[in-house]
């Protein structure tokens, strides 16, 4: 271990490593002898590589029960920093990474990073980005800006809606949404939906993406906006959050951007991301290769650390392995849904080839129950038990 924990002043580290590095031996001290009892038999030669294995020390391998509650809260700073250093180093990588090695990188990181249920989120959106936002239920529309909620039924939407980034805390924002869309929606219309995407179209969407705070007196955000852009054109734009904004300004770079700064976005983050290696390849020929390119902006926050843990997060899964309970003596609070919210889950459903036609005749039935806050998975292994 102590070869482990002195091997990064023998590293050429860059300024930003070798600070992080020392702000990391300040936690270290206070934990030298329970990290001392752990047996350490990689030593990476690399900073990302001594984070990764440092970190995987402080999550797995070193005995909480020897820890003294004081201690807690410098593992948890150590763990914090480590895990900082790890994407800020992933991201100066993937600056000169060509294609190949950034597709290697998100298929290594799937399972942590849920890829496959972010992918169906990004496919999800691909339907319903042609459509205005007031037109959508609202489950949709929820689900393209970045807010999960109850009503997001697992069996139709099998993804939780704020991969990439929530904006359930954006107080200002979600009143836009929820009142009036459409100043949103002129804005979203100035990013076409293929090809260039050049600085007069953004420029044209800040100004209309402001003008819908201006009508409330609030200051336009950035972060929701960054969500907007993301889901319009995920070749284009990646999604900044408070929690990774520092991470990836430090990644790539540049000074951290506040939340309004819309000028700094595109010619600090866009134009960084539009200088790497890999987001300037052709169009791939292999299939599986695809999915990744034409979302290969908005997948770059997979270089931010996650472990195992992360995909078990999930909004979808939590609904979808919430445990029925029984209502109490004085009643649950039912989620209900709106009578067009309803129809159109139903019909999605309805819409595979894998269900029979007799739960397909009882549509206006499972509506119904829908309406009243029933899953609809429940009311269909409800009537296969009845009529299968």
């Amino acid at each position: 271990m102590k070869k482990l924990l002195v091997s990064p002043s023998q590293m050429s580290l860059s300024a930003h490593e070798a600070a992080l590095y020392q702000n990391a031996l300040k936690h270290v001290a206070e934990l030298s002898l329970n990290l001392m009892a752990v047996k350490v038999t990689n030593h990476p030669s690399d900073f990302n590589g001594w984070c990764l294995e440092l970190i995987d020390v402080c999550k797995n391998r070193i005995n909480f029960d020897l820890l003294d509650d004081h201690q807690l809260k410098p593992l948890k700073k150590l763990t914090e920093l480590l895990a900082s250093g790890i994407g800020v180093s992933q991201f100066r990588m993937a600056g000169i990474a060509p294609w190949p090695f950034y597709v290697e990188f998100l298929t290594g990181q799937q399972t942590n990073h849920a890829l496959e249920e972010r992918l169906r989120l990004l496919n999800f959106i691909r339907g319903i980005k042609t459509q205005p936002l007031n037109s959508l239920i609202k489950e949709d529309r929820l689900a393209f800006v970045g807010k999960h909620t109850a009503n997001h039924d697992p069996k139709v939407f099998d993804f939780d809606v704020e991969w990439f980034g929530a904006t359930k805390g954006a107080k200002a924002f979600q009143q836009i949404i929820d009142t009036d869309a459409s100043l949103i929606e002129q804005a979203l219309e100035h990013i076409p939906l293929e090809g260039e995407v050049n600085r007069e179209h953004y420029q044209a969407f800040v100004d209309d993406y402001s003008k819908a705070f201006t009508a409330i007196n609030e200051k336009p955000l950035l972060y929701p906006a960054t969500r907007l852009l993301a889901m319009r054109r995920p070749d284009q734009f990646v999604v900044l959050t408070s929690a990774k904004v520092d991470d990836i300004c430090q990644g790539l770079g540049i000074s951290k951007l506040s939340t309004t700064d819309f000028s700094g976005y595109w010619s600090g983050i866009v134009s960084a991301i539009r200088a790497m290696h890999w987001w300037r390849s052709e169009e791939p020929e292999l299939e599986e290769e695809k999915a990744l390119w034409h979302h290969r902006a908005i997948l770059l926050d997979m270089l931010l650390y996650a472990d195992e843990a992360t995909a078990q997060k999930s909004n979808y899964l939590k609904l979808l392995n919430k445990p029925t309970r029984a209502k109490a003596s004085g009643g649950s609070r039912t989620v209900k849904k709106t009578k067009e919210s309803a129809e159109a889950m139903v019909d999605r459903v309805l819409a595979d080839e894998e269900i029979p036609d007799f739960i397909k005749a009882q549509r206006d039935s499972i509506v119904a129950q829908v309406q009243a806050g029933k899953k609809i998975d429940e009311i269909i292994a409800l009537l296969n038990k009845i009529f299968g």
